[in-house]
Parts: structure tokens; C-alpha cells; sequence
């Protein structure tokens, strides 16, 4: 009978406390299906129960849920961790000084959640993952998470008062800084030493100010946050690590993928510099994993699956904020605008700077979506036999170009920055693309905060529902 293939699916599958979906389980899991279709086709009709049941549809549900999920190992196994609670993740994406964006979204969230009639009291998010530039963001709100909603209005401040000299500096000594070309010769030199054209201990010192560890543990041992999470790219395996702070009896279990792994311990202020050391400008910094010690850059680099660690540490629900943007300037050229010559190089520097911070965010959305959709489609049944789990996710991105507003603002760099740069030939035709990652800088921040909060308030109604959901 039916309901008796309904039920070996479930026995045969009965998910694990450490069970993982990788492909072998999955294909064993879907040919089966497919048997157990074809056994029921050999059944008369009669004798089948109701058409809509579970293994009619188990295995075409099946093969969308194998496609998508093998292509990102994005959505894993149902009942994992069992939470009590629903868990709500914030993922921050990278860019530089772009990310200020980022805290004007959180601005605008903090005041629409405020205006409502019963406006939560505790830190929204449970689970925080950060990429770069968003991982500092990530790892101050973590610090910050006991005060509530006032945690997004405290990042806000620090970006309105952070500036560039504040989180780097020329590798030049000051008589190679008079004339733009001895600066960019002596910035070649230093990156031949260093590896890198800028130095980024004014960011240590930075964040030293802003950032108080201990106020991180203590959110994580009060339960006010489940997990802080900072991604970074080994230049020594070429491996993606995610490094996962949590309390010592977190249920969460560590994960490898091809070309990607966690790894569990405590976050540090070099895990902040290591994920945000953009390639060439940034020096590397050194972590240590399992007692080897490895150099690590951008965690942008090499990041193919930017919601996998939320979903990894327990989430069910996922805001998602990227600082990509709908167009580059200049893909979309018509024949007769297009450039009489090749491409400058600052464009080229632009476009490299662009590809190391390539947004994979909005692809993971619609991969996920899609199998939280198919799910949903699924008779409830069915659903519950597969070891999948659907995961609500939100993505806010800039609804306008970076590279054009930097562009506008790149007046503003520091001095011996836009001289030494200058002298390279790197902020020529198209360099706002890089500008945007340097330009820490009010005029360019502020106007980044704005855009986020103007585009988070274009989403308050799907904010708002995304919060009231169980």
C-alpha cells in the first residue's frame, strides 16, 4: 500500500543528530525514490490511495532539491540541531568601505522594528556571519548585542567617525610621498617586501578601540547571540575557512566541503584583519589551524557559498546584506559609445578589484529559494521524509552603482593616497571602482548610509513581514 512506501522512506532515512547530505546519500536517496515510483506504477490504481500522496511526487521533488543543493551545498539536513527557538541570521557580505552601507540598513531595520507596537527588546539576530569588511561589521555588533537594537545605531556612529587614516596608511616613507612618482616607485617597492602597498596597522589600533572580546563571550555565554562567524582565504592551502566563535557546549558541528571548512574558535582582532586583507593592498595576516600556521587574505576570495555558514550554525531565517550593485559602469556600452581604445588602467584595476569581491550572494539566494520553494510544494508528508529543511532568506543590495558615487567622492582620499595611486595610474578612467573599497571617508560613507537606510525603507513591508514570521 501507499502509505507503507511512505513509511520505508522515512525508516530507511531516519535522520541522524551528525548526519551531512553529500552526494553518495543523496543519489542512494533519490534512486530509491525513483524505484518506489516505479513499484507503485505496477499497482492498480485501486490500491493506491489518494494520487497526492508522498511518493508520486517524491522523486521529480527530489531531483530539483539533488540539482540545487549538489551545485552550493547550501540547504542541509532537517532537525540537525532541533532548536527551541526560531534562529534569525544576519550575513554580511564584503567591500571595503563600501560596507557602510551595511550599517545604514541596520540604522533604518533598528528604527522601523522601533515603530512598531511591540518592538523586540533583545538583539534580533541570533547567528552573525561576516565577510571582509562585513565581518568587522558582524564581529562590533556581536560585541555590541546587549543593547539591544541600539547595537545597529552604535555601528553606525563608528562609521560616521571613522576615516581613512584610521584603517591604513602608505608603505612610503615620507621623502618618497613629495612627488606622485617617487611615491608609486616606492609603493612598488614596498609591495615587493610586503606583499601589499598599504599598511593596515591603523585598522588594528582601530578596532582595539571598538571591539571588546570579552563583551563577545559574554553575548554568547547569556545566550543573547548563538554564533559569530568570520570568513577568510588561505593563501597557504587555498582553502575557505570559516571560523566559528560559540559557547563551549554549542551543538553545531564543524563542516568540509570541497575547497571550503570551519573551523571552531574564538574570534581575535587578527581574524578581523585577515578576513578583511583585500589582495595586493592589505598585507596577510597568520591564523593558526590545528596547530599549523597559515597566512590568510580576503575573505571574499574564493567565497562560492555566502549563506552556507548560517545555515551550518542553525539558521531558519537569513537578512543578508551584499554591497554589490545591479551594473558596473561600462558593461553596458552600446556599439556606438563603446571606447575607441582599450581599457585604462584603472579601469583594469577596477574590474580585478570587482572580481575579487564578485557577489555570489544573489546566486546562493536563488538557489536556496528555490529549494525552500520545492519543499513547500511538497505534501507535508513527503516533506518530512527528505533531509532537507526550508531557510527564509531576505537579500538587501544597493539599488544604485558604488563605482559611480565613489567616482564622485574620490576627491577625498587622503592626499599622499590619491597622489601615490595617482602616480601608479590606477584612479584614471574607471578607478572609482577601487576608490570604493579605500574611500573611508565621510562624504563617501554618509552617503552609502543613506542609500541603505532609503533602501531599507523601500523594503520596510517585507522587513517587517520577514520579522513577524514564527
Amino acid at each position: 500500500m501507499l502509505e507503507t512506501h511512505t513509511i520505508t522512506f522515512k525508516k530507511r532515512y531516519r535522520l541522524r543528530s551528525d548526519y551531512a547530505p553529500e552526494k553518495p546519500q543523496l543519489q542512494s536517496f533519490l534512486i530509491d525514490a525513483k524505484q518506489q515510483k516505479s513499484k507503485l506504477a505496477r499497482i492498480p490504481e485501486r490500491q493506491r490511495g489518494q494520487p497526492n500522496s508522498a511518493v508520486l511526487v517524491l522523486a521529480p521533488a527530489l531531483t530539483t532539491l539533488h540539482n540545487a543543493a549538489m551545485g552550493i551545498n547550501t540547504v542541509i539536513q532537517a532537525n540537525l540541531l532541533h532548536p527551541t527557538r526560531p534562529v534569525t541570521a544576519l550575513v554580511l557580505m564584503g567591500g571595503g568601505a563600501r560596507t557602510a552601507y551595511q550599517a545604514g540598513v541596520l540604522r533604518a531595520l533598528a528604527s522601523i522594528l522601533l515603530a512598531q507596537s511591540d518592538p523586540p527588546g533583545n538583539f534580533p539576530f541570533k547567528v552573525l556571519v561576516g565577510t571582509s569588511a562585513g565581518a568587522i561589521n558582524a564581529t562590533c555588533l556581536a560585541s555590541f548585542a546587549s543593547h539591544g537594537l541600539d547595537a545597529f545605531e552604535k555601528l553606525a556612529q563608528f562609521w560616521a567617525e571613522l576615516r581613512s587614516c584610521a584603517v591604513y596608511e602608505l608603505n612610503a616613507p615620507s621623502w618618497a610621498r613629495v612627488n606622485r612618482y617617487v611615491a608609486a616607485w616606492s609603493l612598488t617597492r614596498q609591495a615587493q617586501v610586503n606583499g601589499a602597498i598599504l599598511d593596515n596597522q591603523p585598522m588594528l589600533n582601530s578596532l582595539k578601540r571598538i571591539v571588546e572580546l570579552d563583551k563577545i563571550e559574554e553575548a554568547l555565554q547569556t545566550r543573547l547571540i548563538d554564533a559569530l562567524a568570520v570568513t577568510a582565504s588561505s593563501y597557504t592551502s587555498g582553502v575557505h575557512w570559516t571560523f566559528c566563535h560559540t559557547k563551549d557546549d554549542n551543538p553545531f558541528r564543524g563542516w568540509s566541503r570541497p575547497g571550503r571548512r570551519s573551523e571552531f574558535q574564538p574570534i581575535t582582532l587578527e581574524h578581523l584583519l585577515a578576513s578583511s586583507a583585500i589582495p595586493f593592498l592589505f598585507p596577510s595576516t597568520s591564523l593558526m589551524i590545528s596547530g599549523k600556521k597559515e597566512y590568510f587574505g580576503d575573505g571574499s576570495m574564493r567565497q562560492v557559498s555566502p549563506l552556507s555558514p548560517a545555515i551550518h550554525l542553525g539558521a531558519q531565517k537569513i537578512l543578508a546584506i551584499g554591497v554589490g550593485q545591479p551594473e558596473r559602469a561600462g558593461f553596458s556600452l552600446s556599439n556606438t559609445d563603446a571606447p575607441s581604445r582599450g581599457p585604462t588602467l584603472g579601469r583594469i584595476a577596477g574590474h580585478t578589484m570587482a572580481s575579487v569581491f564578485h557577489d555570489t550572494l544573489q546566486a546562493d539566494v536563488e538557489q536556496t529559494n528555490r529549494v525552500t520553494q520545492t519543499l513547500r510544494d511538497l505534501p507535508r508528508d513527503a516533506a518530512s521524509a527528505l533531509p532537507f529543511s526550508s531557510v527564509d532568506v531576505l537579500a538587501i543590495q544597493p539599488t544604485q552603482s558604488l563605482d559611480a558615487l565613489a567616482q564622485k567622492h574620490i576627491g577625498e582620499l587622503p592626499p599622499d593616497t590619491r597622489k601615490a595611486l595617482g602616480g601608479l595610474g590606477i584612479l584614471r578612467g574607471g578607478g572609482g571602482t577601487l576608490a570604493s573599497y579605500l574611500l573611508f571617508e565621510p562624504g563617501f560613507t554618509q552617503a552609502l548610509m543613506t542609500m541603505g537606510e532609503n533602501d531599507a525603507y523601500a523594503k520596510k513591508t517585507e522587513l517587517l513581514a520577514f520579522f513577524a514570521q514564527p
